[in-house]
């Protein structure tokens, strides 16, 4: 498959309404596209939970917001036979090796003294045959990648040079489907995405996916991930903080232009799409979490409109 030329993108999961936090860092990820002359795209990342009526909701909110997309918006679960094929290519280089281990035996070897935190520690990855065999009696195995390295490093636009653990990802479920860390590398690469802003809570996840990129021969990307929007206990966003979606918002008497001026208020630009791109500087990015709180911020946004 062809790679097209330079983009970056916002890659939401179906699952519901976007908030406020969510929508701050799909601005942001537009922001940084469109002032660096790169398309925009969009990637629906489906392979997991989906929730009906989800994606269109959010394509609504999206276009609520101002933001536009080029070319036909890419769905995971459409691309099954990709992920497969780059799956095949690592196993016929023996980097690939059948996984029995549960969650919670994950979590409980990981919680081991002195073991690296939510790392796999490789319990699988030297059973013999006849050990494998018995075991795929019990239950289906995942496949994982047998990584050669113990650590990656990345650099990233907001918090310069990054490195940290690699273990031996997940490539395909025990369920039979591709695993996030897998599609996301690829997807990337073949929609010439080269450019990846999305929230900071992903950034341990870079080297990795950059360290994966690099076995399957794609071109690297540049990273800037962005700070999150909390609530008001520090905590992540979330729908039971109450007002926190454009229909929330809404229904509390905020219009999609007003929420756009608050979002792009708390990251210093003014509320005007066009102004903000004029405005937008990567260096001017607050590196502090969004405190989102919606009573305060509602009754900021009506005095402000």
């Amino acid at each position: 498959m062809p790679i097209s030329s330079a983009a970056g993108r916002f890659a939401p999961s179906p699952t519901g309404e976007l908030h406020v936090g969510n929508l701050r860092t799909a601005l942001l990820a537009w922001l940084f596209a469109r002032s660096t002359g790169r398309r925009f795209l969009l990637r629906m990342e489906d392979l997991d939970r989906v929730r009906s009526g989800a994606e269109a909701a959010q394509l609504r909110d999206l276009t609520a917001v101002g933001l536009d997309w080029d070319s036909d918006i890419i769905r995971q679960s459409e691309r099954t036979d990709i992920y497969l094929d780059a799956i095949n290519g690592l196993r016929r280089a023996g980097l690939v090796y059948e996984c029995f281990c549960t969650r919670r035996e994950v979590a409980e070897a990981a919680s081991a003294p002195h073991a690296p935190p939510g790392a796999y520690l490789g319990t699988c990855r030297h059973l013999t045959e006849e050990q494998r065999a018995r075991r795929r009696r019990d239950r289906p195995a995942a496949l994982r990648l047998r990584a050669e390295v113990r650590e990656f490093t990345v650099t990233d636009e907001l918090h310069g040079s990054y490195t940290s653990a690699v273990d031996d990802l997940v490539l395909l479920r025990n369920d039979g489907a591709p695993s996030y860390n897998l599609a996301v590398v690829l997807d990337d690469a073949l929609q010439g995405i080269d450019q990846v802003v999305r929230g900071d809570d992903l950034l341990s996840s870079a080297p990795r996916q950059a360290y994966l990129g690099s076995l399957l021969g794609l071109p690297p990307v540049g990273y800037a991930h962005v700070p999150l929007a909390l609530n008001t206990s520090g905590q992540r966003l979330a729908k039971r903080d109450g007002a926190v979606t454009l229909s929330d918002l809404a229904a509390a008497g905020l219009d999609a232009d007003a929420v756009r001026a608050q979002i792009l208020g708390s990251l210093g630009l003014p509320g005007d799409l066009h102004a903000a791109l004029a405005a937008f500087s990567p260096a001017r990015i607050p590196l502090e979490p969004w405190i989102f709180d919606p009573a305060r911020d509602l009754r900021t946004a009506r005095s402000n409109s």
